[in-house]
């Protein structure tokens, strides 16, 4: 890919993304506060884990592409700040808009560099955006999966959910 095509692809990727924002906002924002520790396997992240990693990780995602390097995975425990619901959201609302923008304003050159993350993966940066953004959607799907067994209602991901049509036949 040339490094115009690189700009395009990632200028694409970025406005996706960024559309992303408040669906995946609304998604944390269901979790019922007060069963936080629901997981529906032992091998599976707790709700309140999948808040912290989406919330937390994303940024850090973002941010490693913005800089160019990854560096190590942040704390996800509670000395991160995020112990609720509210928290995840308001964090998500603030600091993924920034990361998304950091991203976007980089240079052709910038997008097409190859990053490395760890050892495990080596690919030009306009790839590990994509990839970013498949990371938020896998984990928010995982979520609101979580959600109708720990007593919460999904919402509208891409049209209504079958919790958001009830709510909506109810009203007419």
């Amino acid at each position: 890919m040339n490094p115009s095509e690189t700009k395009t692809v990632a200028s694409f990727l970025c406005a996706d993304y960024a559309h992303e924002v408040e669906t995946t906002a609304r998604v944390l924002g269901a979790v019922p506060a007060n069963h936080l520790d629901y997981s529906p396997d032992t091998k599976s992240k707790t709700a309140l884990g999948l808040l912290r990693h989406l919330a937390i990780e994303d940024e850090w995602l973002l941010n490693c592409i913005a800089d160019g390097a990854f560096t190590p995975p942040p704390d996800d425990s509670d000395a991160c700040g995020i112990l609720t619901p509210s928290d995840a959201v308001a964090r998500y609302r603030e600091r993924i808009p920034a990361a998304i923008e950091r991203v976007g304003a980089l240079s052709p050159e910038e997008l097409s560099r190859v990053l490395d993350m760890f050892g495990m993966m080596q690919m030009p940066a306009v790839q590990f955006l994509a990839l970013a953004l498949k990371h938020s959607v896998h984990h928010r799907g995982q979520l609101s999966a979580y959600l109708r067994a720990m007593g919460g209602a999904v919402p509208g991901i891409y049209g209504p959910s079958a919790d958001t049509q009830s709510v909506a036949a109810a009203a007419h």
